[in-house]
């Protein structure tokens, strides 16, 4: 790829950290709130048909794959991890009944992730091309 490429500026990679950062800011309050467990989520994450005994493991899950994102040497894996994670999140939505924006939050978010890892990482660019050179 040519170095003179807009994608290789300091913009693309802010707007990058900025378009990944933010959601994955969203997921570490949800991956903390299913740690602590206050009794909103409790009830919720029970509404949806999930034990009680699993919300923790959720949360675990949930921030350590946050934080695998959120460091540049294994962003990649991260992003699969949370996006197999937002895919259950989708399903569970689907499966009780959830209204559009609920089934479609989680793959709004899931796309943040991946196009801000697409816009700072000039590996997953040359794998996953949006446009000709």
């Amino acid at each position: 790829m040519q170095s003179n490429s807009h994608f290789g500026s300091n913009k693309s990679r802010w707007a990058g950290l900025v378009m990944g950062g933010l959601p994955a800011l969203l997921l570490l309050l949800d991956a903390g709130m299913k740690l602590v467990k206050p009794q909103f989520v409790v009830e919720a994450t029970t509404k949806l048909g999930y034990p009680e005994s699993g919300i923790v493991c959720l949360g675990v899950t949930l921030v350590t794959s946050t934080l695998l994102y959120l460091i540049p040497q294994t962003a990649f894996l991260g992003a699969v991890l949370l996006t197999g994670y937002l895919g259950g999140a989708v399903a569970t939505q689907v499966r009780v009944g959830s209204t559009v924006f609920n089934i479609m939050f989680p793959v709004i978010v899931g796309a943040l992730l991946w196009g801000g890892l697409w816009l700072r990482e000039s590996r997953l660019r040359e794998l996953l091309p949006l446009r000709k050179s």
